[in-house]
């Protein structure tokens, strides 16, 4: 293959890619199907190498179809950059393809988290059996029997720590536990189609039982999707069978892309929480319909995925403004590149055809001439065939 593998411009390695078999260059590949222009970006220095000409046109082709393969993308008017499981980033010049949403990332990851799920489940059942038929053979029993050493295990796992944050205005180390995420929930933002998220919260980073009324904290914007995110993992611990994975997926399908869905759960998780407390205020903030932990299961999955979506692509966003600009200053670098390779009477005959095209759309006769006005393009006339007479059988007829 002819093709560098370091850096004209740092003298760097350019690193290598697994996705690209003929051209496995690169973590980073810039290309334009309709100029026929293909980069490796150096990700130490940013700075855009032109690839060989020989090589273009089937590395072209494999990445345009890989970046259509790939549904996490992000795409400007003129810009836009997927990033494939393996690692390697595309960047796609010239006109953008709607994006899609990718249920196939999550299959994997929810059945994981499912089969964990069962296994504990199991382990957790055995060693309770044990401590029922244990407790009777020496006399101890707790009131309700086998349902109060349910609910005893149930409100002890309900203690765990969801996850450990830091308090965005004083800085103190607080902790989201289990029970917090039946309380905590997606509220309709001020704005029309925005959304917060209020968190239940303990003081605190230590694992240990909480007592009390727990505080409240009211997430906006970037914030609210990363730390949705991180909650609503630990609300599906138990991942999703394929049925219920199936069932979010199409939830986000059904409104066009994670954003939208978004603001669809905002709405949801109101309805359900009124359809069970009605317009009783007290009732309503009591209520855990509707919570990050008390949503249908394909509703949940679906959060989460969506949240995970929109994380990424804002991340990816954030580059595409500087990609943008880069990719301007190596066009025209690349078109004078490039044009050195062609033979000058090549270009004179594209500067002829194309004069030769302008000039046949739109003639300028002189005044007078013909039916036009002075100076406006002539209208199209009929013209005989060479040789042969003008037929004016018409005006003979008339004579």
């Amino acid at each position: 293959m002819l093709m560098y593998s370091t850096c004209i411009f740092c003298n760097r390695s350019l690193d290598t890619n697994e996705a690209i078999e003929i051209f496995p260059v690169g973590r980073r590949i810039a290309f334009d199907g309709s100029k026929g222009r293909l980069w490796v970006i150096c990700r130490r220095c940013e700075r855009w190498n032109l690839s060989p000409l020989e090589i273009r046109w089937e590395v072209i082709e494999e990445c345009e179809r890989l970046f259509r393969e790939t549904r996490l993308r992000v795409s400007t008017d003129n810009i836009g950059m997927a990033k494939l499981p393996e690692g390697l980033e595309l960047v796609r010049l010239g006109r953008p393809l709607r994006g899609e949403f990718a249920a196939w990332r999550y299959g994997d990851q929810f059945g994981r988290r499912r089969r964990r799920s069962a296994m504990y489940t199991t382990a957790g059942v055995g060693a309770l059996g044990i401590v029922v038929v244990g407790g009777a053979a020496v006399g101890i029993s707790l009131g309700g029997g086998y349902w109060g050493y349910v609910q005893l295990v149930r409100w002890i796992a309900n203690e765990r720590i969801a996850t450990r944050l830091r308090h965005p205005d004083s800085d103190e180390k607080i902790k989201v536990q289990l029970k917090h995420l039946e309380k905590s929930r997606l509220v309709p933002g001020e704005t029309p189609g925005e959304w917060e998220l209020h968190m239940k919260y303990a003081r605190g980073c230590s694992s240990g039982f909480t007592g009390g009324d727990a505080d409240t904290l009211v997430y906006r914007g970037d914030d609210a999707t990363e730390i949705a995110g991180k909650l609503m993992a630990r609300a599906n611990r138990s991942g999703g069978s394929k049925k219920t994975i199936g069932q979010a997926v199409r939830r986000i399908e059904s409104v066009g892309n994670p954003e939208s869905f978004l603001t669809e759960a905002v709405r949801e998780s109101e309805r359900l929480r009124r359809e069970k407390a009605g317009d009783n205020p007290k009732k309503l903030e009591k209520s855990t319909e509707g919570s990050l932990a008390k949503l249908p299961g394909d509703i949940r999955l679906a959060i989460e995925m969506a949240v995970h979506e929109e994380g990424e692509r804002r991340a990816m966003e954030g580059e595409l403004d500087i990609l943008e600009a880069a990719w301007k200053n190596a066009e025209e670098i690349a078109a004078i590149a490039d044009s050195l390779l062609v033979p000058t009477e090549v270009d004179e005959f594209v500067t002829a055809e194309k004069e030769r095209e302008g000039a046949e759309r739109k003639i300028i006769v002189p005044a007078g001439a013909g039916s036009s006005a002075p100076g406006e393009p002539a209208v199209a006339q009929r013209s005989d065939p060479p040789g042969e007479a003008p037929d004016r059988s018409g005006s003979d007829e008339s004579e």
